[in-house]
């Protein structure tokens, strides 16, 4: 159950997690239009263990906490969802507790969007960065960073093996009020 804190940013708290990545057809992913970075990693362990679509593999923070990922686009855009995926049965001390997700326009302006307690997680994690409020539905940002706060059994560096961060679909038709998904609809839905 998410509550809210005192400083406006939502916080929860997630139990387990889903084996099989389940996504609404109205998200892409858009990480592949961000340069990633990670404040540390064990060689062998960096950012590419966390984008090469193998549950394997893992990104493997070397340091103090908090231990940093930061995805930054060129451009701004609309992201609604966060998804991680870590393994506690695996990973044991090394698994996150605490994650923080922050968004802005660069490092100098990041703001926290949500804090999230994971309870032994093992599986796929979905982090929403919608507000409490029905119209916030999504963050436009330039910049977004996952900090790992804390980890299980006070371990102090952290395994995440995979993370994705999704936004709306756009319409295919600028300007165009209905939201046809058929190719047929489409074609016709403009009078020249």
């Amino acid at each position: 159950m998410a509550t809210e804190s005192s400083e406006g940013e939502e916080e929860g708290k997630v139990n387990g997690g889903n084996q099989v990545l389940i996504l609404e057809d109205d998200l892409r992913e858009m990480g592949k239009k961000a340069a990633w970075s990670v404040s540390s990693c064990k060689p062998g362990n960096g950012v590419s263990a966390l984008r090469d679509e193998n549950l394997e593999t893992y990104w493997q923070s070397d340091g103090a906490q908090p231990h940093l990922v930061n995805i930054q686009f060129q451009k701004k855009v609309m992201l609604q969802l966060v998804v991680l995926y870590v393994d506690f049965k695996l990973d044991e001390s090394y698994t996150p507790s605490k994650i923080s997700i922050r968004a802005g326009n660069g490092f100098h302006n990041l703001k926290e969007v949500k804090t999230m307690e994971l309870d032994k997680p093992s599986g796929w994690i979905y982090l929403s960065l919608s507000g409490n409020d029905p119209r916030e539905t999504f963050v436009n940002t330039f910049m977004l960073q996952i900090a790992v706060l804390t980890n299980h059994l006070n371990g102090r560096d952290a395994h995440v093996r995979q993370i994705k961060v999704y936004g709306p679909r756009p319409n295919p038709i600028p300007h165009q009020l209905f939201h046809f998904t058929s190719r047929e609809f489409v074609t016709y839905s403009l009078v020249r």
